[in-house]
């Protein structure tokens, strides 16, 4: 068992966050901590400008009303929304707070990611701790 699970969560509907949230709560048991983290990525100024002003703080607030009701169902469940690059800053959160393991759930990989990888790809190859993939 892990002391410390970190969940990151996209609401890309190609990613399994009920599977990740399942496997997070067999993985921290009854006493271990889990966190979700959600990361908001910077939306390009020439999309931005075509996008009502308040298309950010609503995203944000929607994100983290989601994110706290799936943690709302985990024992020794919190929620983190943060702005950034997704890989990177899942990387970034997971150094400064010392998980023991993230679970991340991931797409089937296919040729774009030969070229561009992905936010899981990223996080196996740089964590300094157990990655679980969901597929």
């Amino acid at each position: 068992m892990y002391n410390n699970v970190l969940v990151p969560v996209s609401f890309d509907t190609e990613r399994d966050s009920a599977g990740s949230l399942a496997v997070a709560k067999h993985l921290a048991g009854e006493n271990g901590k889990i966190a979700l983290l959600h990361v908001v990525e910077q939306v390009p100024n020439y999309v931005l400008s075509a996008l009502p002003s308040e298309y950010q703080s609503d995203a944000r607030e929607t994100a983290e009303k989601e994110l706290a009701d799936m943690a709302a169902t985990l024992p020794n469940a919190s929620a983190h929304v943060i702005a950034g690059h997704a890989g990177r800053t899942v990387l970034d959160w997971a150094e400064k707070n010392q998980p023991d393991c993230i679970v991340i759930a991931s797409h089937r990989p296919g040729m774009q990611d030969l070229l561009l990888g992905s936010t899981a790809t990223q996080v196996v190859r740089h964590a300094n701790c157990a990655v679980h993939v969901i597929r």
